[in-house]
């Protein structure tokens, strides 16, 4: 079977933390942040954590992580 390709975008995007699980950048930080509070774009900065729901497509789409 021929090796599996890893997406390039999503790897330059996700990382995987020790336990395993997948960390992201949170959205709407880019432009337009005039109107965004302090805290909102405060809270913003803070890394999270890829939801249950979408890991299995994630392993799919990153399969040597």
């Amino acid at each position: 079977m021929p090796k599996q390709k890893t997406k390039r975008a999503a790897a330059k995007r996700f990382k995987v933390t020790a336990t395993g699980k997948l960390k992201r950048n949170k959205a709407y930080r880019r432009h337009i942040l005039t109107k965004k509070t302090r805290k909102l774009k405060r809270g913003l900065r803070k890394p999270a954590m890829v939801d249950a729901s979408n890991v299995k497509n994630m392993k799919k789409v990153l399969p040597y992580l």
